[in-house]
């Protein structure tokens, strides 16, 4: 039995991860408003983002309550599917094709991962376990098979992880390593779209992301610059870049979420995105579940980071969605025979 001070204390916990996550998510939109006024700005993204993370988080928190494994293995399955069924992972020609939806495609991948493995943590059935992480196995194969390289590496990267969470006694840790893993990302992505970085390793980094790619980065970052108080506005940095209009097939973005936030939403609008990671992990670090469901999808949700800054991933609806879905059934109290579970 759960006594009357340990329920309180955890509703206390969720009432204030609650209250951040609707001052945070409500500022992400108002900000997109404000920016885009006056500057031709189409803020429709943005808000389209906010309201799946938001819907899909109510929608995780109310099904990982009565489905604590299902629903995770359901959310999984589905991710998997349109990762596999969605058009264009390979990036192409940079001049005569966009760089495609590689970065959707992993994040989706890195998503369903993580979906598996927190469900593989809520069943207490050993053989049903084995199943599940045979199965997040086989998640990085098949992004391995698509040619998806980020989706392969973030796929096992969230496998290890949530093996390795089951020997955490203690979350703060590891929540601390997983906002210190996105920060180090973020920062080396800024890095090479400063210059700042020594020539052999921009050289190196180059190759695998694309010249194109580093280009649009900079791009991004001279607007910034330029506009570091509101942006230029949502949606218009394929206007002004040059680099962006040089495609056949533009489609208008930097490909790092980081980057396009400075560009079109200023300094502002990147501590928002800032903000919006911080308050899911500190969401999770109150959460009621337990350490290796946590720790497990924190890990998903970093490596989802990786993949943004790095790619154009949170522009999709369905990666907003996944984001969202998986935060909450990471924060949800399961109910055992109509009785909240802590």
């Amino acid at each position: 039995m759960t006594s009357a001070a340990g329920t309180d204390a955890d509703n206390d916990r969720r009432n204030v991860s609650d209250a951040v996550g609707v001052v945070v998510l409500g500022a992400c939109a108002l900000w997109s408003l404000l920016s885009a006024a006056g500057r031709d700005g189409r803020p429709e993204g943005v808000l389209l983002a906010v309201l799946a993370v938001a819907a899909s988080y109510a929608a995780g928190r109310m099904a990982g309550s009565l489905w604590p494994v299902a629903a995770p293995c359901v959310g999984a399955l589905a991710g998997l599917a349109l990762a596999v069924t969605m058009p264009g992972v390979a990036a192409g020609s940079q001049f005569t094709t966009p760089l495609g939806h590689a970065g959707a495609v992993a994040a989706l991948l890195v998503l369903a991962t993580g979906g598996v493995c927190c469900a593989a943590w809520a069943t207490p059935v050993p053989s049903l376990r084995f199943g599940l992480r045979a199965l997040a196995a086989g998640i990085a194969v098949t992004g391995a098979a698509m040619g998806s390289a980020m989706g392969c590496a973030g796929s096992a990267a969230v496998l290890l992880c949530s093996l390795a969470a089951g020997r955490l006694h203690r979350r703060g840790p590891g929540i601390a390593g997983l906002a210190l893993t996105a920060a180090v990302v973020t920062g080396m992505v800024w890095a090479v779209a400063a210059n700042v970085l020594p020539a052999g390793l921009t050289t190196a980094l180059s190759g695998p992301l694309t010249e194109r790619r580093v280009q649009l980065w900079r791009d991004a970052l001279s607007l910034a610059r330029r506009n570091s108080a509101l942006g230029v506005g949502p949606g218009r940095f394929g206007e002004l870049s040059g680099t962006a209009s040089e495609a056949l097939l533009p489609d208008g973005k930097p490909h790092s979420a980081p980057l396009q936030q400075a560009a079109e939403m200023g300094l502002v609008g990147v501590l928002l995105l800032a903000a919006a990671f911080c308050w899911i992990l500190y969401a999770l670090w109150r959460s009621a579940r337990s350490t290796p469901v946590v720790l497990t999808a924190g890990a998903a949700l970093t490596a989802l980071a990786a993949v943004a800054a790095v790619g154009d991933a949170l522009s999709f609806t369905t990666v907003s969605a996944g984001a969202g879905l998986l935060a909450g059934l990471a924060t949800a109290r399961p109910w055992v025979a109509g009785v909240p579970r802590s």
